[in-house]
């Protein structure tokens, strides 16, 4: 219990530094930030509308009082008003980061389903046919960025087949058939990368675990080969596995944006990019919160998972 309270303080405390970063970030920029805001034609914006939005950031106060506020504001959940069209941010998020997640973990189950058991497979049967393949596919996975992926399942599985639709959304309720469908393609495009680094990870911890003293103990006391792979082989190369996958799932939260444009699906990439490009401030000082946040959820949700693999973590 020690262990997971001291955790859960050391995430608390890094989402309390990114959200002074982001704080800081808009007064460390020279110049008036309102001014900045309203700037974006190239235009001097009207000194009128530059106090006014002052007076709406509270940019006029003390910088000490604004950071209170600020974090005051992200303790209760009240994360602003867009700039650009009057919808509270918390609002805009909540409807759109479900989307986001939900696509993030289709690609990661689909990730794991076929990258973990063909990493051990191709551990178990090193220097052959399956593990060559395997590993000169998965460089190939690697090398190819996300978006020429995308691409070209709409190109061949969309225009050219017409096996999938080419993109699009329809919610769950509504129809769950076509939503599956249409979450299909851009789930295996997030499954691209992933898939490639989950499979490299596992040969490779597979491979360290096959030569471990306990494993040829485990086989010397004449436990069958089944049991010595899943509870002494697969358990204990899981953990470096995990941390690689808790990394990359993190990272997703903010490189899901090309494939979200690819494939049309509404998730925090339309928001974020809107609010980027009209400058509004407390848009995109919301999802980078949130985003964050999740990172970090996702690292601790990751440590549980390794003590539970593995009790000597807790004991660390």
């Amino acid at each position: 219990m020690r262990w997971l309270l001291r955790r859960i303080g050391v995430s608390l405390l890094l989402v309390w530094v990114v959200a002074t970063i982001v704080f800081m970030a808009l007064h460390l920029v020279p110049g008036d930030p309102a001014e900045l805001l309203l700037s974006g034609s190239g235009i001097a914006p009207d000194p009128a509308i530059v106090e006014e939005l002052r007076e709406r950031l509270g940019l006029n106060r003390p910088i000490l009082v604004q950071y209170g506020d600020f974090l005051g504001g992200v303790v209760r959940g009240d994360l602003g008003t867009s700039l650009v069209d009057e919808y509270p941010v918390l609002d805009e998020i909540a409807l759109r980061l479900p989307r986001t997640l939900e696509l993030i973990l289709a690609g990661t189950l689909i990730a794991v389903a076929i990258a973990l058991p063909a990493g051990t497979y191709a551990a178990l049967h090193r220097g052959g046919v399956f593990d060559r393949v395997a590993s000169g596919l998965a460089a190939l996975l690697l090398a190819v960025p996300v978006f020429v992926v995308g691409t070209l399942l709409v190109l061949v599985l969309a225009l050219q087949l017409r096996w999938m639709p080419a993109g699009g959304y329809v919610a769950l309720a509504q129809n769950p058939g076509q939503h599956l469908t249409l979450l299909a393609l851009p789930a295996l495009a997030i499954a691209k990368g992933l898939s490639a680094v989950v499979f490299r990870m596992t040969r490779a911890s597979v491979l360290d675990a096959l030569s471990r003293d306990f494993v040829r103990t485990a086989h010397a006391k004449g436990l069958t080969p089944r049991r010595v792979l899943v509870h002494h082989v697969v358990r204990n190369a899981l953990t470096p596995v995990l941390t690689v996958l808790g990394l990359h799932m993190g990272t997703l939260l903010g490189g899901t944006v090309l494939v979200e444009y690819v494939f049309n699906w509404p998730g925090l990439s339309t928001p974020l990019l809107r609010a980027v490009e009209a400058r509004d401030y407390p848009m995109v000082v919301g999802i980078v919160l949130v985003i964050s946040a999740l990172f970090l959820l996702i690292n601790l949700a990751m440590d549980l998972l390794y003590a539970a693999l593995d009790p000597r973590v807790r004991a660390a």
